[in-house]
């Protein structure tokens, strides 16, 4: 699987972005997605998970209420929309894919993107 993510850009602080990571193969359904970020001088870590159906998904504190992941398998494109922006959340983000729902762990991850900078102003 190859990811490609997109939707990085500057915002200020309360506006919104909105993320998508296209996948090539035919074998997107049957991953687990994932977005991690990952801010200067920090670990990389996972804010959000979303099962193959999308049925279940997970949110990291740090932006539960604020971030939405979604996916539309017709499309080999998981998304992550995110609003009320903070400072906070500048890092790079990434998309992941992993057969198994239940990762959280960047060397838990089968394939990454490659990166997408999101910075948030204040």
């Amino acid at each position: 699987v190859q990811l490609q993510a997109s939707g990085g850009g500057l915002v200020q602080a309360g506006g919104s972005l909105r993320l998508s990571c296209a996948a090539s193969g035919r074998t997107f359904s049957s991953y687990a997605m994932g977005w991690f970020r990952q801010a200067p001088g920090k670990e990389r870590e996972l804010i959000a998970r979303i099962s193959t159906s999308g049925d279940n998904t997970y949110y990291a504190d740090s932006v539960k209420g604020r971030f939405t992941i979604s996916r539309d398998n017709a499309k080999n494109t998981v998304y992550l929309q995110m609003n009320s922006l903070k400072p906070e959340d500048t890092a790079v983000y990434y998309c992941a894919a992993n057969l198994h729902y239940r990762f959280a762990r960047p060397g838990d991850v089968d394939y990454w993107g490659q990166g997408t900078l999101v910075t948030v102003s204040s």
